[in-house]
Protein backbone atom coordinates (compact mmCIF):
# COMPACT_ATOMS: atom_id res chain seq x y z
CA UNK A 1 0.00 0.00 0.00
CA UNK A 2 1.58 3.62 -1.28
CA UNK A 3 2.03 5.95 1.73
CA UNK A 4 -0.25 9.26 1.42
CA UNK A 5 1.47 11.32 3.86
CA UNK A 6 5.17 11.35 5.52
CA UNK A 7 6.06 13.13 8.48
CA UNK A 8 9.94 13.11 9.35
CA UNK A 9 11.38 14.92 12.20
CA UNK A 10 8.35 17.42 12.39
CA UNK A 11 9.04 19.81 15.33
CA UNK A 12 7.19 23.04 15.77
CA UNK A 13 8.44 25.43 18.65
CA UNK A 14 6.37 28.88 19.30
CA UNK A 15 8.24 32.17 20.49
CA UNK A 16 7.27 33.41 23.35
CA UNK A 17 7.87 35.22 26.43
CA UNK A 18 9.77 34.15 28.73
CA UNK A 19 11.17 30.97 26.90
CA UNK A 20 9.77 29.75 23.61
CA UNK A 21 6.72 26.52 24.00
CA UNK A 22 8.47 23.43 22.29
CA UNK A 23 4.99 22.37 21.31
CA UNK A 24 5.86 18.82 19.79
CA UNK A 25 8.68 16.73 18.30
CA UNK A 26 10.38 15.48 16.60
CA UNK A 27 7.87 12.44 15.60
CA UNK A 28 8.30 10.38 12.71
CA UNK A 29 4.75 9.40 10.99
CA UNK A 30 3.27 7.01 8.03
CA UNK A 31 -0.06 6.97 6.64
CA UNK A 32 -1.12 4.92 4.24
CA UNK A 33 -3.14 5.47 1.58
CA UNK A 34 -6.76 4.72 2.24
CA UNK A 35 -6.16 4.52 5.78
CA UNK A 36 -8.36 6.30 8.54
CA UNK A 37 -5.61 7.07 11.12
CA UNK A 38 -6.78 8.67 14.91
CA UNK A 39 -4.21 10.97 16.87
CA UNK A 40 -5.24 11.38 20.19
CA UNK A 41 -3.25 13.06 23.40
CA UNK A 42 -4.24 15.82 25.95
CA UNK A 43 -4.84 19.38 25.36
CA UNK A 44 -1.34 21.36 24.46
CA UNK A 45 0.35 17.92 23.14
CA UNK A 46 0.66 19.39 19.42
CA UNK A 47 -1.52 17.22 17.70
CA UNK A 48 -3.84 20.12 16.26
CA UNK A 49 0.02 21.72 14.91
CA UNK A 50 0.96 19.29 13.76
CA UNK A 51 -2.27 18.69 11.25
CA UNK A 52 -1.94 22.24 10.56
CA UNK A 53 1.82 21.72 9.24
CA UNK A 54 0.35 18.76 7.30
CA UNK A 55 -2.31 20.79 5.89
CA UNK A 56 0.45 23.53 4.80
CA UNK A 57 -1.51 26.09 6.80
CA UNK A 58 1.36 26.62 9.29
CA UNK A 59 5.65 26.18 8.95
CA UNK A 60 7.42 23.75 11.20
CA UNK A 61 10.32 24.26 13.64
CA UNK A 62 12.58 21.18 12.42
CA UNK A 63 11.63 17.60 9.74
CA UNK A 64 9.93 17.70 6.67
CA UNK A 65 6.25 16.88 6.05
CA UNK A 66 5.51 14.95 2.36
CA UNK A 67 1.31 14.43 0.98
CA UNK A 68 1.23 12.26 -1.96
CA UNK A 69 5.59 12.32 -2.35
CA UNK A 70 5.85 16.01 -2.50
CA UNK A 71 7.20 17.71 0.33
CA UNK A 72 4.62 20.58 2.36
CA UNK A 73 5.32 24.05 0.94
CA UNK A 74 2.42 25.81 1.50
CA UNK A 75 -1.40 25.45 1.83
CA UNK A 76 -2.45 22.42 0.40
CA UNK A 77 -5.82 22.69 -2.04
CA UNK A 78 -6.36 19.32 -2.90
CA UNK A 79 -6.63 18.13 0.84
CA UNK A 80 -10.52 18.65 2.61
CA UNK A 81 -10.66 19.63 5.95
CA UNK A 82 -12.78 19.56 8.65
CA UNK A 83 -12.82 22.33 12.01
CA UNK A 84 -14.82 21.37 15.62
CA UNK A 85 -16.65 24.59 14.23
CA UNK A 86 -18.14 24.01 10.81
CA UNK A 87 -17.06 27.53 9.32
CA UNK A 88 -20.09 27.69 7.42
CA UNK A 89 -20.99 30.59 5.46
CA UNK A 90 -24.35 32.64 6.61
CA UNK A 91 -26.16 33.80 3.73
CA UNK A 92 -25.83 30.25 1.59
CA UNK A 93 -28.06 27.50 1.89
CA UNK A 94 -26.65 23.93 2.54
CA UNK A 95 -26.27 23.39 -1.06
CA UNK A 96 -24.69 26.52 -1.57
CA UNK A 97 -22.21 26.04 1.43
CA UNK A 98 -21.21 22.55 -0.43
CA UNK A 99 -20.48 24.01 -3.24
CA UNK A 100 -18.25 26.81 -1.88
CA UNK A 101 -15.60 24.61 -2.80
CA UNK A 102 -16.31 24.91 -6.36
CA UNK A 103 -16.41 28.87 -6.44
CA UNK A 104 -13.11 29.20 -4.68
CA UNK A 105 -11.73 26.45 -7.07
CA UNK A 106 -12.59 28.39 -10.50
CA UNK A 107 -14.67 25.56 -11.29
CA UNK A 108 -18.37 25.65 -12.18
CA UNK A 109 -20.78 24.41 -9.73
CA UNK A 110 -22.59 22.07 -12.06
CA UNK A 111 -19.77 20.29 -12.67
CA UNK A 112 -19.89 19.44 -8.85
CA UNK A 113 -23.83 20.10 -8.17
CA UNK A 114 -24.63 15.74 -8.63
CA UNK A 115 -22.14 14.98 -5.98
CA UNK A 116 -22.63 17.80 -3.68
CA UNK A 117 -26.71 16.23 -3.39
CA UNK A 118 -25.17 12.74 -3.61
CA UNK A 119 -23.31 13.94 -0.59
CA UNK A 120 -25.88 15.30 1.32
CA UNK A 121 -28.28 12.34 0.74
CA UNK A 122 -25.58 10.32 2.09
CA UNK A 123 -25.76 11.98 5.22
CA UNK A 124 -29.48 12.62 5.49
CA UNK A 125 -29.71 16.01 4.29
CA UNK A 126 -31.16 16.11 1.18
CA UNK A 127 -34.25 17.78 2.59
CA UNK A 128 -32.33 20.72 3.82
CA UNK A 129 -30.50 21.90 0.77
CA UNK A 130 -32.41 25.48 0.47
CA UNK A 131 -31.93 26.05 4.04
CA UNK A 132 -29.42 28.12 6.07
CA UNK A 133 -27.10 27.18 8.18
CA UNK A 134 -28.96 28.72 11.65
CA UNK A 135 -31.56 26.90 10.42
CA UNK A 136 -30.21 23.31 11.11
CA UNK A 137 -28.89 21.50 14.55
CA UNK A 138 -25.26 21.63 15.34
CA UNK A 139 -25.02 17.99 13.95
CA UNK A 140 -26.11 19.20 10.74
CA UNK A 141 -23.98 21.88 10.36
CA UNK A 142 -21.00 19.65 11.03
CA UNK A 143 -22.85 16.87 8.34
CA UNK A 144 -22.89 20.00 6.06
CA UNK A 145 -18.98 20.74 6.74
CA UNK A 146 -18.03 16.60 5.70
CA UNK A 147 -19.79 17.11 2.84
CA UNK A 148 -18.08 20.70 1.82
CA UNK A 149 -14.67 18.97 2.37
CA UNK A 150 -15.34 16.03 0.19
CA UNK A 151 -17.16 17.60 -2.37
CA UNK A 152 -14.11 18.48 -5.01
CA UNK A 153 -13.06 14.26 -4.45
CA UNK A 154 -9.62 15.37 -2.51
CA UNK A 155 -7.37 12.40 -1.72
CA UNK A 156 -6.86 13.35 1.68
CA UNK A 157 -8.97 14.27 4.35
CA UNK A 158 -7.85 16.02 8.10
CA UNK A 159 -10.44 16.42 10.40
CA UNK A 160 -9.43 18.08 14.04
CA UNK A 161 -11.85 17.66 16.82
CA UNK A 162 -14.58 17.78 14.15
CA UNK A 163 -17.36 16.44 16.85
CA UNK A 164 -16.01 18.06 19.67
CA UNK A 165 -18.61 20.72 20.31
CA UNK A 166 -21.57 18.07 19.78
CA UNK A 167 -23.92 16.49 22.43
CA UNK A 168 -22.93 12.98 23.34
CA UNK A 169 -25.99 11.34 21.22
CA UNK A 170 -25.38 13.27 18.08
CA UNK A 171 -21.70 12.46 18.51
CA UNK A 172 -22.68 8.77 18.61
CA UNK A 173 -24.72 9.60 14.84
CA UNK A 174 -21.85 11.60 13.57
CA UNK A 175 -19.47 8.73 14.17
CA UNK A 176 -21.70 5.93 12.17
CA UNK A 177 -22.09 8.85 9.34
CA UNK A 178 -18.48 9.76 9.08
CA UNK A 179 -17.16 6.09 9.13
CA UNK A 180 -20.28 5.08 7.00
CA UNK A 181 -18.89 8.25 4.21
CA UNK A 182 -14.93 7.25 4.79
CA UNK A 183 -16.28 3.36 3.73
CA UNK A 184 -17.52 5.08 1.41
CA UNK A 185 -15.61 7.29 -0.08
CA UNK A 186 -12.03 5.18 0.09
CA UNK A 187 -10.13 8.65 1.34
CA UNK A 188 -7.05 8.79 3.50
CA UNK A 189 -8.71 9.91 7.00
CA UNK A 190 -6.52 11.68 9.30
CA UNK A 191 -8.59 12.55 12.86
CA UNK A 192 -7.01 14.86 15.67
CA UNK A 193 -9.75 14.11 19.02
CA UNK A 194 -9.77 13.89 22.76
CA UNK A 195 -11.56 10.93 22.60
CA UNK A 196 -9.75 7.70 23.48
CA UNK A 197 -13.17 5.67 22.81
CA UNK A 198 -14.24 7.58 19.28
CA UNK A 199 -10.25 7.20 18.25
CA UNK A 200 -10.86 2.94 18.70
CA UNK A 201 -13.92 3.33 17.45
CA UNK A 202 -13.51 5.27 14.01
CA UNK A 203 -9.35 4.55 13.08
CA UNK A 204 -7.45 1.86 11.74
CA UNK A 205 -5.02 3.24 13.05
CA UNK A 206 -4.43 5.28 16.77
CA UNK A 207 -1.52 7.16 17.19
CA UNK A 208 -0.93 8.27 21.18
CA UNK A 209 0.95 11.67 21.96
CA UNK A 210 2.22 12.02 25.10
CA UNK A 211 2.03 15.73 26.87
CA UNK A 212 3.58 18.68 25.65
CA UNK A 213 5.85 18.28 24.23
CA UNK A 214 4.11 15.79 21.90
CA UNK A 215 6.06 12.38 21.11
CA UNK A 216 4.42 9.85 19.53
CA UNK A 217 4.51 7.00 22.47
CA UNK A 218 2.70 4.12 20.74
CA UNK A 219 1.02 3.64 17.80
CA UNK A 220 -1.97 1.09 18.26
CA UNK A 221 -3.86 -1.14 15.26
CA UNK A 222 -7.85 -1.75 15.60
CA UNK A 223 -8.09 -4.30 14.27
CA UNK A 224 -12.04 -4.84 14.65
CA UNK A 225 -14.54 -5.40 12.10
CA UNK A 226 -16.49 -2.60 10.11
CA UNK A 227 -19.12 -1.26 10.48
CA UNK A 228 -18.18 -0.57 14.00
CA UNK A 229 -21.79 -1.16 15.59
CA UNK A 230 -22.77 -1.18 18.76
CA UNK A 231 -22.32 -5.12 19.32
CA UNK A 232 -18.58 -4.14 18.25
CA UNK A 233 -17.93 -1.59 20.41
CA UNK A 234 -19.50 -3.58 23.15
CA UNK A 235 -17.14 -6.64 22.65
CA UNK A 236 -13.99 -7.41 25.19
CA UNK A 237 -11.66 -6.24 22.05
CA UNK A 238 -13.02 -3.16 22.11
CA UNK A 239 -12.74 -1.91 25.54
CA UNK A 240 -9.23 -3.93 25.59
CA UNK A 241 -7.90 -0.96 23.57
CA UNK A 242 -9.46 1.72 25.12
CA UNK A 243 -7.95 0.25 28.00
CA UNK A 244 -4.41 0.26 27.14
CA UNK A 245 -4.47 3.96 25.93
CA UNK A 246 -6.27 5.05 29.02
CA UNK A 247 -3.07 3.22 30.90
CA UNK A 248 -0.67 4.73 28.75
CA UNK A 249 -1.83 8.15 29.50
CA UNK A 250 -2.14 7.54 33.47
CA UNK A 251 1.15 6.71 33.38
CA UNK A 252 2.02 10.26 32.38
CA UNK A 253 -0.70 11.68 35.10
CA UNK A 254 -3.10 13.11 32.14
CA UNK A 255 -6.42 10.71 33.54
Amino acid sequence: MSVAVEVRGAAKTFPASPAPVHAFGPLDLDVAAGSFVAIVGPSGCGKSTLLLMIAGLLDGSAGEIRVGGRPVRGPLTEIGIVFQSHVLVDWRDVLGNVLLQADLRGIPRAALEPRARELLRSVGLDGFATRRPYELSGGMQQRTAFCRALVHDPPLVLMDEPLGALDAMTREQLRSDLERLWMRTGKTVILVTHGIEEAVQLADRVVVISPRPGRIVREIEVPLPRPRTLEVCEQAEFHALVGEIRRLFASYGVV
